[in-house]
């Protein structure tokens, strides 16, 4: 895995306009593991694609997140600057470490629960996971979602399909899944400065990071259109420059 470039970034950005969030993040982590296919990445976990995304995200805009919250109280908006590092499992709990290196595509994380008369296998979801539950109902997709990680489920011996499982038996297999992968599940503890109310609120690191390219690509685009009217330079030259340097030229012709 490699940082991205500017020009990748943009290229990302432009392809994934109108994309799923699950598309945005197969199409992030393609451009930045070129050795490994879209098939395989499709198939990591969910906990192990966002420890991934949060490395990329660390490289293209820095190694601090500025996140903005609504009190659930008062409703007074927050905005807390944490490092992204507070945002990662211990490389150990994630089943591998995090860096410039090519992306681990082993096994899922897999687990097993007795619970009444039921007994059930299931491993971690992964994107291909998710995209099957795309455009469904909530209740629905959680079902689905459920269906593709439940491996083996039996009563008294005999199969029986995750559909069949009962709801308490099915929550708690939701909490082995959740603990088995806990990079998956991100989450912050809020203190709201007015009311003093104390929540956690979950963090989603693929609408973050989308979010950050989108206002960024549009204000590269904005820069490159100045620059191009001022100098008549081509948009790879503009993009070619510094971010120092761009900055430079762009007071000089706004001046």
């Amino acid at each position: 895995m490699r940082p991205l470039s500017v020009t990748e970034l943009l290229t990302i950005w432009e392809r994934g306009l109108a994309a799923f969030p699950f598309e945005r993040a197969l199409a992030i982590l393609s451009v930045a593991c070129p050795e490994t296919s879209p098939a395989a990445l499709a198939r990591l976990s969910i906990g192990r694609r966002d420890a991934h995304l949060l490395q990329l995200r660390e490289w293209a805009f820095g190694s601090e997140l500025a996140i903005m919250a609504s009190c659930p109280s008062c409703c007074q908006t927050l905005e807390v600057t944490m490092p992204v590092a507070a945002l990662r499992v211990s490389a150990d709990s994630a089943g591998d470490a995090v860096g410039n290196e090519a992306v681990n595509t082993s096994e899922d994380f897999v687990g097993s629960l007795m619970l009444q008369d039921y007994q059930v296998h299931y491993r971690s979801p992964n994107t291909e996971d998710v995209a099957a539950c795309a455009g469904l109902e909530p209740a629905a997709s959680r079902r689905q979602l459920l269906a593709h990680c439940v491996t083996d489920a039996r009563r008294e011996g005999i199969s029986v399909s995750a559909e069949d499982l009962p709801e308490d038996v099915v929550q708690k297999v939701e909490e082995h899944i959740a603990a088995i992968d806990p990079q998956a599940d991100m989450s912050l503890d809020l203190v709201c400065p007015e009311c003093c109310r104390r929540w956690t609120e979950g963090f989603d690191i693929v609408s973050f990071f989308w979010t950050e390219i989108d206002a960024w690509a549009r204000r590269i685009l904005r820069d490159v259109n100045i620059l191009a009217r001022a100098y008549g330079w081509r948009e790879s030259d503009i993009l070619a420059l510094s971010p120092v340097r761009r900055q430079i030229y762009l007071a000089m012709a706004q001046a």
